[in-house]
């Protein structure tokens, strides 16, 4: 399965990088990250919308795409590799995961998204939730490989 991870805003050097890497070089395949960046300064509604466009532009064709969102969905790590490996058997080839600006998801994100994923009721800073995620992809893939990563 190929996964795209679509986040709004430019990584820079640091520690939140070096952690996503550190998780994303673990991963076979590794997922494609795709930044977008809206540079007008927009008010919050219109901001939102333009970002939607352009998080979802990175969407492959026919991809289940999961938004990060802090009002979505609470799940185990045992839950969330359970609902990757059951989109795996069941045909899926390519994931989308989209990670929004600092003001949210916008109503076409939403409403495009096959699930809406929260890792947890904080908000966490955008650049830390890249990490958070790749690291659960590992322990989804470590799971889903039977592998000792994941502990109960």
């Amino acid at each position: 399965m190929r996964i795209t991870l679509a986040a709004v805003g430019k990584a820079r050097a640091g520690p939140e990088l070096d952690l996503y890497h550190q998780y994303i070089r673990r991963l076979s395949p590794p997922p494609v990250l795709r930044e977008v960046e809206e540079k007008r300064p927009l008010a919050s509604p219109q901001m939102k919308a333009r970002e939607a466009d352009l998080l979802l532009a990175c969407v492959p064709d026919g991809a289940v795409v999961v938004a990060l969102d802090e009002r979505g969905r609470d799940m185990t790590s045992p839950d969330f590799a359970g609902r990757i490996g059951r989109w795996r058997d069941n045909g899926i080839t390519d994931l989308a995961f989209l990670v929004g600006g600092a003001d949210g998801h916008g109503q076409a994100v939403r409403d495009r998204a096959d699930l809406l994923l929260s890792l947890g009721r904080m908000t966490w800073p955008h650049m830390l939730v890249r990490a958070l995620l790749a690291e659960q992809l590992w322990r989804a893939q470590a799971i889903l490989a039977g592998h000792p990563y994941h502990r109960v």
